[in-house]
């Protein structure tokens, strides 16, 4: 665990990790900020909706869009527990999502620092300010435990 107390959004996004593995989903949790309150958060529910896009980060940039009633989600922020994959990665650019933080690192599907590094290619529009690692070992310790579980 941390040595010192996560940022309120970055244990809100393990919460709603936590919830969804309560769930049987991937724990994988994701808030997004606006003037440093939550205004949306979303664990994964790929399984639970019969959709492959229902990542944590595409539920919540869904749900803010929908608040704010505008698919841009200028002065926004993302806090996930897990690196953005390609595709969420894609749709943080198309958000215009300011900064994302998110805690653990995924070297196998991850597309920020890892893979397809969606946010270095030309194509990409739209660059957030990047921020790793915070509440890495407690992800990593949630996700861990559900495969293990599992095999």
């Amino acid at each position: 665990m941390s040595r010192w107390p996560l940022p309120e959004p970055m244990q809100k996004a393990l919460d709603e990790a936590r919830l969804g593995e309560s769930a049987g989903e991937v724990p994988i949790g994701a808030v997004v900020v606006r003037d440093g309150a939550v205004i949306a958060a979303a664990h994964n529910q790929p399984r639970s909706l019969a959709d492959p896009t229902a990542h944590a980060e595409i539920q919540a940039i869904r749900a803010a869009a929908k608040l704010l009633g505008n698919e841009r989600l200028d002065g926004c922020e993302l806090w996930v527990t897990l690196e953005p994959c390609p595709m969420c990665a894609g749709a943080i650019s198309h958000a215009r999502i300011g900064k994302l933080y998110y805690a653990a690192s995924d070297p196998k599907g991850g597309a920020v620092e890892h893979g397809a590094r969606v946010f270095e290619q030309a194509q990409c529009l739209h660059r957030p300010e990047v921020y790793a690692g915070m509440g890495e070992a407690e992800a990593a310790e949630l996700l861990r435990g559900f495969f293990k579980a599992r095999r």
